[in-house]
């Protein structure tokens, strides 16, 4: 029937009776997000043995990957710069699953001396890296105009420079010699980022910086890809002022915030057998906010 009212063209909310209505549309499809649960979609098993890092794995999207790749028999180290937020993640997961295998270690990425200590840390206790999710990162709401240079500075050496000590300590360590798959968590870049000048110039660079170590380090079986979340219901969203995070929502052509599950999954299919052939690539977890709408008022 839907078919049938966009094939004439008219609007898919049209008169036809048999259709649903717009509105019953938008609750009942495009404002409920998906439970926790529901994105539990890989098979027991599928990570066993294997070993990932995660980092700012203390909360949100890093947490709910942790959980995930734990869940599918994964031993996880999380790295970041507060030990009493990742002493709570570390609780959870061995409250979640009895058998967790999880080392957490406190680690500024922006430090190249802390992530060579830590990745041999890691290397030391498991013996092995087969996956580094890069999620740790931060920012904050400015216009470009009011961000001082070490406000800035500090946002891109976080973001991506960090990002990069993390790449090039794994591989080094251990993924050139073995192979491996790095994820990369980026933001949605592709129409600037206006109010966060910052963040939207750092994580364009690591979007770039993927598509660039996936063709060198192909040759020693490294697959690198990233993800790009757009308003994700998290830790992080969290500080930013409500205002914002309603705007966001309304400029999502799916009229909600994701989940750090959905993007949990998405990372987690980047990291398991079915993306062997997969790198390179971005995937946009946005609701299609990426295409559509605004978040910027010109006057």
């Amino acid at each position: 029937m839907i078919a049938r009212a966009l094939g004439n063209g008219a609007p898919w909310w049209g008169t036809d009776p048999h259709l649903p209505s717009r509105s019953f549309i938008l609750r009942t499809l495009m404002h409920k997000a998906p439970t926790a649960d529901s994105q539990q979609v890989f098979a027991p098993g599928i990570l066993k043995d294997q070993v990932a890092i995660v980092t700012g794995g203390g909360s949100g999207i890093g947490l709910a990957t942790a959980r995930e790749m734990v869940r599918l028999g994964a031993k996880v180290a999380l790295c970041g710069r507060t030990a009493d937020k990742l002493d709570k993640a570390a609780a959870q997961l061995k409250e979640a699953f009895a058998d967790a295998d999880v080392r957490t270690t406190i680690c500024d990425i922006r430090e190249p001396a802390q992530v060579e200590a830590f990745v041999k840390d890691v290397l030391a206790a498991f013996g092995r890296i087969d996956i580094l999710v890069n999620n740790a990162g931060g920012q904050f709401p400015s216009p470009a105009q009011h961000i001082s240079p070490n406000g800035f500075l500090a946002v891109v050496r976080n973001n991506l420079v960090g990002t990069f000590h993390m790449c090039r300590e794994v591989a080094n360590q251990w993924m050139i010699g073995h192979g491996g798959r790095i994820v990369n968590v980026i933001a949605n870049i592709y129409r600037g980022f206006p109010g966060m000048v910052h963040t939207g110039a750092a994580r364009a660079g690591v979007e770039n910086m993927t598509m660039t170590l996936s063709v060198e380090w192909a040759q020693f079986g490294i697959l690198v890809n990233a993800v790009a979340p757009g308003i994700i219901l998290s830790s992080g969203t969290a500080q930013y002022p409500p205002q914002l995070l309603d705007r966001g929502i309304a400029e999502t052509p799916l009229k909600r915030a994701g989940t750090c599950e959905e993007v949990a999954a998405s990372i987690v299919f980047l990291v398991s057998p079915a993306a062997q052939y997969i790198t390179g690539a971005t995937l946009r977890i946005d609701g299609a906010q990426s295409l559509w709408g605004h978040t910027w008022e010109i006057p």
